[in-house]
Formats: C-alpha cells, sequence, structure tokens
C-alpha cells in the first residue's frame, strides 16, 4: 500500500447502543472490509516478510519488556477497561498479555498462518487487538451491544446462548461474538475466505491513531499481492 493509499485508508466507526453509549462513553468499534490479495487466503503460509517481523519481534520483547508491559499506557487501558466490564485481566488476559504469555511459553512468536501473523504483528506493534469476520457473514454494520437473555451467538441452531446484558459486537440481525470474547463459529474465517470485516475495539485511554493503525497494518498486509514481503 502507497503513502497516499495509507493516508486515504479511513476505517468506519460502528455503532453503540445508548446505553452502551451512557455506560461508556469511550467505547467504540472501527471497520474495515479487505479483499485478500491475490493467491492469498486465510489459511495460507505468511510472506517472508510477516514471518521476519516476528522473528524481530520476539528478539525484542522479552524478559523486563514482558513483566512491565501491563504498565505501558495502550495495554493498561485495557487491563482497565475488563475490570469495568466485570472480566479480571489476571484470570481472563487482554490480548497484548496472552500474546506476550504465549511468546514466553513457545519460546518466540511462532507462524501460524497468514491472517493469525498479520492480526498478532499489528497487535505487538501497536498493542490494539483486531479481529476478523467472513464479511460474507455480516449483515450490516457492526456495532456493540448488550445480549438478550438467551439470545444464540450466531444464527446455528445449535449457538451457544448468552446471558442478559454481555456486550457483544453484533450486526443488524445477530450477536456475531461477544466483546473479547467468542466468536459466532459460522461467523469466523475458514481457511480459504477470501473477503474479511475486520475490527478493532477502542477503550478509554487508547489513541485512536493506535487503532487506525492496527488495522491498516492488517488491511494493508492482507491486500497486497503475495510477491510482496
Amino acid at each position: 500500500m502507497s503513502v497516499s493509499e495509507r493516508e486515504q485508508f479511513e476505517p468506519a466507526l460502528g455503532w453503540c447502543a445508548r446505553e452502551v453509549e451512557e455506560d461508556l462513553p469511550e467505547l467504540r468499534v472501527f471497520c474495515a472490509e479487505v479483499q485478500l490479495g491475490p493467491e492469498r487466503w486465510v489459511g495460507a503460509e505468511s510472506p517472508a516478510g510477516v514471518r521476519m517481523r516476528l522473528r524481530e519481534m520476539s528478539n525484542r520483547l522479552r524478559g523486563a519488556r514482558a513483566v512491565g508491559l501491563r504498565q505501558e499506557p495502550v495495554p493498561a487501558a485495557y487491563r482497565v477497561f475488563f475490570r469495568q466490564i466485570g472480566l479480571d485481566p489476571d484470570v481472563m488476559r487482554t490480548p497484548m498479555e496472552a500474546a506476550v504469555l504465549e511468546r514466553m511459553m513457545r519460546g518466540g512468536f511462532l507462524p501460524g498462518g497468514l491472517l493469525r501473523d498479520v492480526r498478532l504483528v499489528a497487535l505487538i506493534d501497536t498493542g490494539v487487538p483486531v479481529w476478523a469476520l467472513d464479511a460474507e457473514s455480516v449483515d450490516g454494520p457492526l456495532g456493540i451491544r448488550p445480549s438478550r437473555d438467551g439470545e444464540p451467538l450466531g444464527h446455528s441452531a445449535d449457538a451457544p446462548a448468552l446471558p442478559a446484558g454481555r456486550l457483544v459486537i453484533a450486526d443488524a440481525s445477530a450477536a456475531l461474538g461477544v466483546l473479547f470474547g467468542q466468536l459466532a463459529p459460522e461467523a469466523e474465517p475458514a481457511p480459504d475466505t477470501r473477503r474479511l470485516m475486520l475490527f478493532a475495539v477502542q477503550v478509554a485511554g487508547v489513541p485512536g491513531l493506535f487503532v487506525e493503525e492496527a488495522l491498516w497494518s492488517c488491511h494493508a498486509a492482507l491486500e497486497q499481492p503475495s510477491s510482496v514481503s
């Protein structure tokens, strides 16, 4: 993606239910649709450039940085938000802390497929997690709302039922994911998915520029032709 394309990239602001806006006025969801580049698919091996970035990040994120990570502004903001919505970040780890723990357990950020790897690079670079849905499963703009008692997560007959009041990522017809949690199975990208809806969640204390950068990083890496690394 050229400099001019980067400057023109502008993710769409999703909606929030009124009660969510009243309780969490700085909570936002931003979205960007992406068509995967030629000869690329979700489950493909990452190009050499992405794998090199993972190695560089593995070397950079060691010992002291990993231990002090939760004190950095963006990771700290997600920890605060988890507590605001009733999640204990020491039990259900924030995405950044979960990624760093995995790096420590596995000895590095190991490649795991194109979509997973570009999302991981964006997360480590910015501290902002990015999720992906199969764009074919999305009905209209994405937003954040409370779940209804017994509402299914997705459309399938065997979808798990949600309790009332759980914050969910939703479209016009269904809850597609629990906020910072499970996605509806039918909305998750399959290995051969070619069109994705990316989304990132902004919370209080996280600059909008970081959210945009995380989405752009994923968007650019997924759109690039396979010869670019």
